[in-house]
């Protein structure tokens, strides 16, 4: 009989709402786990991917490395929301923002604690990993 083969469902333990548990960048997990927010770069041709990806679009190798997110990105764009997609509306409302961090972007949401009227584009902030009290983890910006 042959050896059962294990899933690697890490990625099931990512977000709000995890609508997938398999994944070829499930190190993501474990990176965030480590409290370390994570992108991956082409070794062949440098493009940039975040959220991580694990193959490049562009020359089609996937020679990837792991790069931590690290420093103040400014913010470029954001938006309340106040209707969100299924599995998100207990969270309501909250704000999406991107983060420029000069040679990447980041997606996502901007920490609930900070007020509206403190959200200002142009102003510095910071990538850190959250840990949602279902156990689950994602990640939020917060004033640099």
């Amino acid at each position: 009989m042959g050896k059962k083969k294990e899933v690697d469902d890490r990625f099931k333990k990512f977000g709000t709402v995890s609508f997938t548990s398999i994944s070829k960048v499930n190190d993501f997990i474990d990176y965030m786990e480590k409290g370390k927010i994570m992108y991956t770069r082409c070794k062949d041709c440098g493009l940039v991917f975040f959220p991580p990806r694990a193959d490049c679009y562009q020359c089609l190798t996937s020679n990837m490395e792991w790069l931590e997110v690290s420093g103040n990105g400014k913010l470029i764009s954001y938006s309340k929301l106040e209707y969100a997609p299924v599995g998100f509306g207990d969270d309501l409302p909250y704000s999406i923002a991107l983060l420029d961090y000069g040679d990447y972007k980041v997606f996502g949401r901007i920490a609930s604690d900070i007020p509206d009227e403190k959200i200002q584009v142009g102003m510095e902030m910071k990538t850190e990993v959250n840990n949602l009290p279902n156990g689950q983890l994602n990640y939020v910006f917060q004033k640099a």
